[in-house]
């Protein structure tokens, strides 16, 4: 069965683009042209990706996005000629997963629907196993809070462990720093940004092979952490 794309857009000349793009890799796709639409196609197409401007003539795309996030986790990435870096914050915050600027190249933006699709291909299966998390040399347990790294358990402190469930519980989607400091501490200060960064440097210490050259949690800069699938295209 082919895979279903939701395309929120209001500029008809991208709309069309789109829709020649996914045509052409056999997806099926809908289109809306503005948020409404967008909440009713979703719900009735019950879509395996959506892609989504921010900038929609009847709500604002972050608004969209929140709503989509209060009853599905289907991957959403934005393409938005918003370039600004609280713009990809905001959104990234609201529940996207990836975040396209305009002008955008076809090819990357179908790679990030390959990956988005292969994430959520690798979540269902984990379902059938929730309590064991596996990737690449990195294990854990969830119902006995261990951690294992080649075999061999490691010791966090608990809020490394908590930093390490929280990355993996979102592999593949970049949590911003707001994010994990409320998760963690339950408040989103910015002093606060330093000591998740010392935390996250411990973690790296304990859990990657070579912590100066990670394969497991990215930083992107001024923005937050990703786990990465070691399988993951980057």
């Amino acid at each position: 069965m082919n895979k279903r794309i939701l395309v929120v857009e209001d500029d008809l000349a991208i709309a069309n683009l789109l829709k020649m793009t996914l045509a052409t890799q056999h997806y099926e796709f809908d289109i809306a042209y503005n948020g409404n639409g967008a909440l009713q196609k979703a719900l009735t197409m019950k879509p395996d990706v959506i892609i989504l401007d921010l900038g929609l003539p009847d709500m604002d795309g972050v608004e969209l996005i929140t709503k989509i996030r209060s009853w599905t986790q289907t991957p959403i990435i934005v393409v938005s000629a918003r370039g600004e870096e609280q713009d990809k914050i905001n959104a990234l915050d609201a529940g996207a997963d990836d975040y396209v600027t305009k002008p955008f190249s076809v090819e990357e933006l179908l790679a990030r629907i390959r990956v988005a699709l292969r994430r959520m291909m690798y979540e269902h299966q984990l379902e059938n196993e929730p309590s064991i998390f596996e990737n690449g040399h990195l294990q854990i347990n969830y119902l006995a809070n261990t951690v294992f790294v080649n075999g061999k358990e490691v010791h966090l402190t608990p809020i490394e462990y908590k930093l390490l469930v929280i990355l993996s519980k979102h592999v593949g989607k970049v949590l911003t720093h707001n994010f994990i400091l409320k998760e963690i501490w339950h408040n989103v200060l910015q002093s606060d940004v330093p000591s998740l960064r010392v935390f996250m440097a411990t973690l790296r210490k304990k859990i990657e092979n070579d912590p100066t050259n990670p394969t497991l949690i990215q930083t992107h800069v001024r923005v937050g952490y990703r786990m990465l699938r070691c399988y993951d295209e980057e």
